[in-house]
């Protein structure tokens, strides 16, 4: 049933093929991210199977997303879809060096090994026979012996769009996916895009631009997740996009689990919310998971300083460290380009991976332990007093969080949580409720890579943007749970809003950010306006934002070749002082074959998981691992894999 947003999608996808022949690459100082023309379509083998090279951005109108998928808000469709997907088959088909492929499978949002994993929800292990009756109880069944596709009352086929990235690892496992779907008479239109429509500030993951939707989230020491689930954080136009939860799926329950996971440093109490949001997120089955990503690296057999751990998703989190004797310049491969350096709007890991050359890291969370990694000696907690919890008196009308982890202007009728944690029916009147605070010290001698002071003004201009509903961010929750902020040129002060205590707290910096963090105030843009001056709707589209930013890490952002490269040289002003490699290059492949070949060269010194994927390639690094030319790290991941289902249409 092809629905108006996939016909919306797909001609958005398909028109303006012929003009990439015409197009070369131009090298500029300041780059220029092309996103919005569909310049290229390679078909596969698989006529519903469409790669496309760069997309055309498609306004979703604003009755769009209100009326419940004619398909997929169907639970036993839904159901159906998990029983017909061969996980373990798909695992072995990009994992060839996984013995036992089940060990990765995921059955809930969290690991099975994390101490948050609830036991005994529902499963859905591959069971074509039941999928199949669920989708004829549901109405689709096969017209006759032999039909290649289920059909309703109406004649309408059961076919739905299935959209993922461009990357050969996910080529690999969707076209698995496809099959287990024919298998239970489903036709799937299977669209792979480039990273920078998928997970761009405007398209794709953020404009819930798909019926089904299959990317990775990053996995992190806590398992978090308001953002992704809760009812509240729906993206939809009215709401400015706001929110992770593109399925648009609302259960009260399994929402205000996850809220009140997240708002108690009680940790039996976590486990106890975590397992009811994991029963339901299972039973309603919005949300494939899929599989636990094993993340593969490799390296020039000389490179000293690269140090990958289990729990830190990002390697170059230690940057400045990296060094190969006798060379000037590494290269870094990847297969995937950014779509812009604004952080606070880009969603990709090879985005965030490329910021941190310009910014920094400075708080990592190498096996699973938070640690101040940049700019500040400590992370603020409880046991170092750099954090504070004290009981406050609060009256009707402060802004408050309640028992559920909601926030809200207090009133009669709320339920709250008292300093000792027990529940409290509020009936008027002053009531005391827990309040914290984090202080963060900074290091002394940051300076911008122009040579200007880190100052005040520089990091109240990162939380007036990041908190700025028309700045584009995907989330403000943590904005609005901030009381008050007091920031000096060297320190920077955090007080939530009364009851809420989230357990990673520690992490939490100035305008939501992990640690504190800021924008170049003093910044002269190209029209002679200072960056402190431009109004946060129009940040997304600034150079000096989203493809030549400046900051305080240990390299400068120099050139962006489209399509390319990108070069970063070392900033001499860094405080901690110039990075040991004078010279960074990120070079774009065109797949993980090209990738390889050139790591075998000498012409690329690193491939992340990103790249790198897996499949018969990883056994070709391995091979020549074997014989000593090159490095290879097969680390545990929390990234997991998941196919998430449109509810609305």
């Amino acid at each position: 049933m092809l629905t108006r947003k996939k016909w919306a999608l797909f001609a958005g996808f398909m028109v303006l093929s012929l003009i990439l022949a015409a197009c070369q690459p131009t090298t500029v100082e300041v780059p220029v991210v092309q996103t919005q023309l569909v310049e290229s379509t390679v078909e596969v083998p698989v006529v519903q199977t469409q790669i496309v090279e760069q997309t055309q951005v498609v306004e979703v109108s604003p009755d769009i997303l209100q009326t419940p998928h004619p398909i997929l808000s169907d639970l036993r469709v839904r159901q159906a879809i998990a029983y017909c997907t061969n996980r373990p088959e798909l695992i072995a088909s990009v994992y060839t060096f996984v013995a036992d492929p089940s060990t990765l499978l995921m059955d809930t949002n969290i690991p099975s090994d994390h101490w948050a994993h609830a036991d005994g929800v529902q499963q859905y292990p591959f069971d074509p026979a039941q999928g199949m009756a669920l989708l004829d109880e549901a109405g689709w069944t096969l017209a006759e012996e032999g039909a290649p596709v289920r059909t309703n009352a109406n004649g309408d086929e059961l076919n739905l769009g299935f959209v993922t990235t461009n990357a050969q690892f996910r080529q690999t496992w969707a076209a698995v996916f496809e099959s287990n779907m024919a298998d239970c008479g489903m036709r799937i239109l299977r669209l792979h895009a480039p990273a920078s429509y998928w997970f761009g500030d405007t398209t794709g993951v953020a404009r819930r631009q798909y019926e089904l939707g299959a990317f990775a989230w990053v996995g992190e020491a806590d398992p978090g997740g308001v953002s992704l689930y809760a009812c509240d954080q729906i993206p939809l136009p009215e709401n400015g996009w706001e929110g992770q939860n593109g399925m648009g799926w609302c259960n009260e329950t399994a929402s205000d689990a996850i809220k009140a996971a997240n708002n108690t440093l009680d940790r039996d109490e976590r486990i106890a919310q975590y397992q009811i949001f994991q029963e339901e997120f299972a039973k309603d089955m919005v949300s494939l998971p899929l599989f636990n990503r094993v993340e593969v690296l490799a390296t020039n057999l000389n490179l000293a300083g690269f140090e990958p751990a289990p729990g830190e998703p990002y390697v170059s989190y230690n940057v400045h460290e990296w060094e190969i004797p006798g060379q000037d310049t590494i290269v870094l491969g990847y297969t995937q380009e950014p779509a812009s350096m604004f952080t606070l709007v880009e969603q990709a890991f090879v985005q965030r991976n490329a910021y941190i050359l310009i910014g920094g890291y400075p708080v990592s969370s190498l096996n699973y332990d938070f640690a101040a990694n940049m700019y500040v000696p400590q992370l603020p907690t409880l046991e170092n007093g750099g954090a504070v919890l004290e009981p406050v008196e609060v009256s009707e009308g402060t802004m408050v969080v309640d028992a559920n982890g909601d926030v809200a202007e207090l009133a009669a009728g709320m339920t709250l949580l008292d300093p000792e944690g027990n529940s409290l029916d509020y009936s008027g009147g002053p009531v005391t409720m827990n309040q914290m605070t984090m202080n963060w010290e900074l290091v002394e001698g940051i300076l911008w890579s122009d040579g200007e002071p880190l100052k005040a003004a520089d990091m109240e201009l990162a939380s007036a943007i990041n908190c700025d509903p028309e700045s584009g961010n995907t989330t403000f929750f943590l904005c609005d749970r901030t009381a008050s902020e007091t920031i000096s040129d060297t320190a920077v002060s955090v007080t939530f809003v009364p009851g809420y205590t989230p357990p990673l707290y520690f992490t939490i910096g100035n305008g939501g950010c992990t640690g504190p963090c800021w924008y170049p105030s003093h910044r002269v843009l190209s029209d002679g306006r200072t960056l402190a001056d431009v109004p946060a709707a129009e940040w997304a589209t600034l150079p000096e934002i989203a493809t030549s930013p400046i900051d305080t890490g240990p390299y400068v952002l120099t050139e962006w070749v489209t399509g390319q490269s990108m070069t970063f040289e070392a900033n001499p002003l860094f405080y901690l002082g110039p990075p040991k490699t004078p010279t960074i290059v990120i070079t774009f492949v065109a797949d993980t074959n090209q990738a390889v070949a050139q790591l075998l060269t000498g012409d690329v010194d690193v491939l992340f998981g990103e790249t790198l994927g897996a499949g018969p390639e990883v056994q070709t690094v391995r091979d020549a691992a074997d014989r000593g030319e090159v490095a290879i790290y097969i680390e545990p991941s929390a990234t997991w894999e998941h196919i998430d289902m449109n509810l609305f249409k």
